[in-house]
């Protein structure tokens, strides 16, 4: 994939951010990569990253400041900013709020915004819950138009049975097969 415009929403699944910056880097090396970053994302230390060093990494793999409010987000729509919108690592919250219509982060603005051009909005999850309280919303999803999955799994099926998530590695694929409008199979791996 080359010359897109691609806009990757960041949620709070902390254990997941050493995953989503390499694929950040290599989308960014031939297209333009805007991230857009959740408050829990942009501004909570964690034992896997200290905010300031993520937004920091983040801004250096795309080599542009991030969206960071929801006003800034709002802008995605009238705009026309993206091609394509990833939102990687998307927690089972904001899942939950986008098939309900929330829009209370950054993250979902921008995907609120985004959808309402017909674009597409591609989900790559990590969630604890998916076979679980999750579920129902990964099923209305799956159901919406213009939203598509990378590819996702049971990440540790022994010691979280219910717990799945994204294939990473997959994330470029589905945004190639999202912008044909199609979704990137097989979904559950």
């Amino acid at each position: 994939m080359t010359n897109k415009k691609i806009g990757v929403g960041i949620c709070g699944s902390f254990c997941t951010f050493g995953k989503i910056l390499p694929v950040i880097e290599d989308l960014a090396r031939n297209n333009q990569v805007t991230a857009v970053l959740s408050y829990a994302a942009h501004n909570t230390d964690t034992r896997f990253y200290k905010a300031e060093e993520f937004v920091r990494d983040v801004t250096e793999a795309t080599g542009r400041e991030a969206i960071t409010t929801i006003a800034q987000a709002e802008q995605v729509g009238p705009q026309k900013l993206f091609d394509v919108f990833l939102i990687a690592p998307c927690t089972g919250n904001t899942m939950a709020k986008l098939r309900l219509g929330i829009t209370d982060t950054p993250v979902l603005m921008a995907a609120k915004a985004h959808l309402r051009n017909g674009r597409p909005v591609v989900i790559a999850f990590s969630t604890n819950d998916a076979l679980s309280a999750a579920a129902g919303n990964i099923g209305e999803l799956l159901n919406r138009k213009n939203i598509y999955f990378v590819p996702f799994g049971q990440d540790d099926p022994i010691n979280k049975p219910r717990s799945m998530a994204a294939l990473f590695d997959r994330c470029e694929s589905a945004l190639e097969a999202a912008l044909e409008g199609k979704q990137l199979q097989p979904i559950v791996d």
